[in-house]
């Protein structure tokens, strides 16, 4: 079997990739990626005869599909707005694929994928994805759902990669259509800092203001419970970032900023948010924080047996302190988005997901599987029931 990393210079997918060299079977690991120096720089720290380097960029499509033709799947760690062309490029080609963010584009490919028989998975990281897989564990467990609240603390740096920079961006620009909640059987559009909420995340990273934004859960978890025969009364996913992070961004919000409207300057038009992502890029504000890593928060309240019940479900993984090797600092964070796509590539690949076409995660993967192989990774998901 082979697999192609798309993107995998990224300082998330290197993590997947290494994932792979770590647990797979794969006998050929490439590195597909535009920069040629930042991909051979992987190959490099990998060290395994398995690996090698092609660059592959989806923009130029004839020759993307090209090389893909020659792998059995693809791990696509693209940038939201490359995941259109991505996935055009694996669907064509006749690959199978996962990717890390599941914003939608790649539905339309849903019938190349079926006619090629082979299976791509939109948004398999922490969220969307782990949180996907630990939603549906509680939901298979009880009778009836009332509601379901997906939360996420992601500590990283604002701005430590292009991708990072663009996702700040896109969650809360204010025109976005896709920021949702499920709400008495309908979806209803929110504004960015929308239904403000508490939330207790796992040690060490605390309590923090949550607000609702658009990751691909509030509807994917709705179609599975479509399809289970259940409905829920309200389905919300809420995330955060360091508090520094989310104290630039409402500002950012509140100025009209994060609308990128075009202003001049010196002569030279720009986007006001472009030059505000530039800035965060180059200098060390926007490249470090003070704690690291990923934080998931699962609320699923429901009945089972006619008795209320609330099951609550969070991660943990290995601090970021350097007490443990290989956790140090942002490789906390970019390991946990990282390790779960790979894991899910290995599924794929080896024929484990019966259903063709453009997959949600709830109806591809077994959530205790997945759980397992975390815990392999020192990825652990706690489970707590609670009767209300």
């Amino acid at each position: 079997m082979k697999v192609l990393c798309l993107g995998g210079a990224g300082k998330i997918c290197r993590e997947a990739t290494l994932d792979l060299v770590q647990f797979s079977d794969f006998e050929e690991i490439t590195i597909g990626d535009h920069d040629e120096n930042a991909g051979r720089e992987v190959v490099k720290w990998l060290n395994d005869p398995r690996v090698d380097f092609k660059i592959v960029d989806v923009r130029d499509r004839a020759a993307a599909v090209g090389i893909m033709k020659g792998y059995d799947v693809v791990m696509d760690g693209t940038t939201i707005t490359l995941n259109g062309l991505s996935t055009a490029c694996i669907a064509e080609a006749g690959c199978h694929g996962v990717n890390l963010n599941g914003f939608g584009e790649e539905y339309q490919y849903d019938q190349l994928f079926k006619q090629k028989g082979r299976t791509h998975v939109p948004g398999f990281g922490m969220t969307p994805g782990t949180t996907d897989m630990m939603a549906r564990y509680a939901i298979d467990r009880l009778d009836t759902i009332d509601t379901v609240r997906i939360s996420h603390g992601a500590f990283r740096p604002i701005a430590f990669s292009a991708s990072i920079t663009e996702t700040t961006s896109y969650e809360y620009d204010p025109r976005l259509p896709s920021r949702v909640v499920y709400e008495n059987g309908k979806f209803i559009q929110v504004p960015p800092f929308a239904r403000p909420l508490d939330v207790e995340l796992p040690g060490p990273y605390g309590t923090h203001p949550e607000y609702i934004i658009p990751h691909s859960e509030t509807k994917t978890v709705a179609a599975y419970l479509a399809e289970q025969g259940k409905q829920a009364r309200l389905i919300e996913v809420r995330g955060t970032w360091p508090p520094k992070n989310m104290q630039l961004v409402r500002a950012l919000y509140d100025w009209g900023i994060l609308r990128n409207d075009k202003i001049r300057i010196a002569g030279t038009e720009i986007g006001i948010m472009d030059a505000v992502s530039a800035y965060l890029m180059q200098y060390p504000v926007g490249q470090e924080t003070e704690l690291y890593g990923y934080a998931l928060h699962i609320d699923v309240t429901g009945t089972k047996g006619g008795q209320k019940l609330q099951y609550l479900l969070t991660h943990t993984h290995p601090a970021s302190d350097g007490s443990v090797e290989g956790w140090e600092k942002l490789r906390a964070y970019t390991r946990c988005v990282g390790i779960p796509m790979a894991i899910a590539t290995q599924i794929i690949a080896k024929g484990q997901v019966k259903y063709k076409g453009v997959v949600i995660p709830e109806f591809a993967f077994n959530p205790e599987e997945i759980f397992r192989e975390l815990e392999k990774r020192q990825i652990f998901i706690h489970i707590k029931i609670n009767h209300l």
